[in-house]
C-alpha cells in the first residue's frame, strides 16, 4: 500500500472453512474500496471459469493495525482465496498488486513504479503488476517484472500450467533525449538584461522573478526557459516518474521521459494544488510536478497570500513535507521558479508612455502581497520595460535558444564536475570551499551587502549568482564584474 512515494508491505492470508455456509469475511482495517474488493474478487474468480470457495473463508490483510486503502489489493486477495482453495503455497520473494475488473482482466493501478521500487528494498524478487503497468516497473532494476492480463492467465502461471514470460524492455520505453524548443529566445525583442538573467537562472538552478508593465514579454520569456535547459538525467527522469505514475499522470507507452517539466499554475490555485494535500495521505501539488524543471507564477501577486507564503520552505529545501490524518509524506520539489508581476494594479507604474491610475495606497497594497522574506528567496529580480514598436517588425536579432543552451550546458558540467550539484544548492560552507571570492571581489560584495541591507540568506544568494556567472564565463575564479553583476540582478527595484 503507497504512502507517498514511500510503499507499506501489506500480507494477505486467505482461511478456507468448513460448513454449508457461504460467506466472505475480510479483516484487517479495510477502507471502503477495500471492503468493496469482496464484490471485485467474487465476480472476477467466477468469470475467470475458477473455483469459488462454498463454505465460509476469511481473508486477512496484515499488519491488522495499519489502515489499508486503494483498489491494488484486489489482486493479492484473489491470489490468495484461488491458492488456498487449490492448497497451493504462493511463491516466495513474491509481491502483487492490481484492480481487478468484473470479468477478471486486471486492471492498472496507479504508483506501480513506486510500488516496485519499495518491494525491491524489502527482498522482492518478482512482482505480478498488470499488463498495462509492465513498462513502468521495469524502470526499477533488480526486480523480475510479471505483466498480469488477467487472473485467469495469474493462476494458471502460478500453477504451473501456462507460464507468463517476464517483461523485457524493448527500447521504446525510453524516447530519444534530445530537447525540442516550443518557443525559441530569438523570437524576444530587447530585453537584453532579462535574457542574460534567464541565462543564469538555467545555467545555476536560481529563482528569477521579472516584474514590468503588461505586454513587455514576461510571459514568453518565462516559457523559453525549458528550451535552454539540458534534458533530465536518468535519475532525475526516474524521480519525476515517479511523482507522476502517483499521480496517475504517466503514459502507458513511454513512462520515462527526458523532457524537463513546466508547470504554469493559474494564481486561484488552491493549498492544496500548489504545495500538495488532500484526505488520507497528501498527494504532490504543481511544486512536485515541477522536480527538476520549471514552475512559472505569473500575476505572482494574484496568488492568495498563504499559498505564496507557504512557498518559502521547498524554495530553500527542494522537498515539501505535508501531514494530514493517514501521516506524513515527504515529495521532491527542486525546481526552477520562474515568476512574473505586474508592478501595481493597473500594472503602468513606471512606464514612461502610459500613467499609472493606481492610489499610492493601492501601490502599497498590491507590492505588500510579495513579502520580504519571500523575494529574499529569490535570486534574480529583473525588471522589464517596454519594447519600442519598432523593433517588433524587423528580424530578431538575438541568439537562438540553441545557442544559449550551449553555454547553458558548459557551466552546469564545470558545477558537476566541480561539486557535483548546481550552484543554487550549494550549502555556505561549501560555497566558502568551493568558490572563494577573491580579496578585491569580497570587498566588493560586503560593501553593496552593507550599504543596501542585504540578509544573510541574500549575501549568500549573491555569491552563488557570481559564481555561476563566472561559470558562464568560463573563469576559475569569481571576479569583480561576477559580484557586480549578481548584485545588480539582486539590488534593482522590480517593484519601480
Amino acid at each position: 500500500m503507497l504512502a507517498g512515494l514511500e510503499a507499506r508491505r501489506v500480507h494477505v492470508e486467505a482461511d478456507i472453512g468448513r460448513g454449508r455456509d457461504v460467506a466472505f469475511h475480510l479483516v484487517g482495517l479495510a477502507a471502503t474500496t477495500v471492503k468493496e474488493a469482496r464484490e471485485r474478487v467474487r465476480s472476477a474468480i467466477k468469470n475467470s471459469g475458477l473455483d469459488y470457495p462454498r463454505s465460509r473463508f476469511t481473508v486477512s490483510l496484515a499488519p491488522a493495525e495499519l489502515r489499508k486503502e486503494g483498489a491494488a489489493l484486489d489482486l493479492p486477495i484473489a491470489v490468495a482465496i484461488v491458492l488456498a482453495l487449490a492448497r497451493k503455497e504462493a511463491p516466495p520473494n513474491s509481491a502483487f498488486l492490481g484492480e481487478l475488473a468484473l470479468d477478471g482482466a486486471v486492471r492498472h493501478v496507479d504508483g506501480a513504479i513506486v510500488a516496485t521500487r519499495c518491494l525491491r528494498g524489502l527482498g522482492y524478487a518478482r512482482v505480478f503488476v498488470p499488463a498495462a503497468d509492465a513498462a513502468e516497473a521495469s524502470l526499477v532494476e533488480g526486480v523480475e517484472v510479471i505483466p498480469c492480463p488477467t487472473l485467469a492467465a495469474v493462476v494458471n502461471h502460478l500453477l504451473g500450467a501456462e507460464p507468463i514470460s517476464a517483461f523485457m524492455r524493448t527500447g521504446n520505453e525510453i524516447p530519444d533525449r534530445s530537447v525540442v524548443a516550443e518557443h525559441d529566445l530569438s523570437e524576444v525583442h530587447g530585453q537584453d538584461e532579462a535574457k542574460r538573467a534567464l541565462e543564469v537562472a538555467a545555467a545555476g538552478g536560481h529563482h528569477l522573478l521579472l516584474s514590468g508593465p503588461p505586454g513587455t514579454g514576461k510571459t514568453m520569456l518565462a516559457r523559453c526557459l525549458p528550451g535552454i535547459l539540458p534534458p533530465l538525467e536518468l535519475a532525475e527522469a526516474l524521480e519525476l516518474t515517479q511523482v507522476r505514475s502517483l499521480l496517475g499522470e504517466l503514459p502507458r507507452d513511454h513512462p520515462l521521459d527526458w523532457a524537463r517539466p513546466f508547470r504554469g499554475p493559474h494564481h486561484g490555485v488552491s493549498m492544496a494544488g500548489l504545495i500538495g494535500g488532500g484526505t488520507g495521505f497528501a498527494m504532490p501539488g504543481e511544486i512536485s510536478r515541477a522536480h527538476h524543471g520549471v514552475l512559472f507564477l505569473d500575476e505572482l501577486a494574484e496568488f492568495q497570500t498563504p499559498v505564496l507564503q507557504a512557498l518559502r520552505q521547498p524554495l530553500e529545501t527542494g522537498r515539501v513535507s505535508i501531514t494530514r490524518s493517514a501521516g506524513s509524506v515527504t515529495y521532491p520539489a527542486r525546481f526552477t521558479l520562474i515568476a512574473a508581476t505586474n508592478p501595481c494594479p493597473c500594472g503602468w507604474s513606471g512606464d514612461n508612455l502610459r500613467a499609472c491610475r493606481c492610489t499610492p495606497g493601492a501601490i502599497d497594497t498590491y507590492q505588500r502581497r510579495l513579502s520580504g522574506p519571500l523575494l529574499d528567496r529569490i535570486d534574480l529580480q529583473v525588471s522589464v520595460r517596454r519594447v519600442p514598436l519598432e523593433q517588433l517588425t524587423a528580424e530578431p536579432t538575438g541568439e537562438t535558444s540553441s545557442t544559449v543552451r550551449e553555454r547553458v550546458l558548459a557551466a552546469r558540467l564545470r558545477q558537476t564536475d566541480r561539486q557535483g550539484c548546481l550552484n543554487a544548492q550549494l550549502k555556505p560552507a561549501r560555497l566558502r570551499q568551493l568558490a572563494p571570492l577573491a580579496l578585491t571581489s569580497r570587498r566588493t560584495l560586503e560593501r553593496w551587502a552593507a550599504q543596501r541591507g542585504l540578509t544573510a540568506r541574500g549575501f549568500h544568494r549573491a555569491w552563488r549568482v557570481a559564481r555561476t556567472a563566472a561559470d558562464l564565463d568560463g573563469a576559475t575564479e569569481i571576479e569583480d564584474h561576477h559580484v557586480l553583476e549578481a548584485l545588480g540582478f539582486r539590488l534593482q527595484d522590480v517593484a519601480a
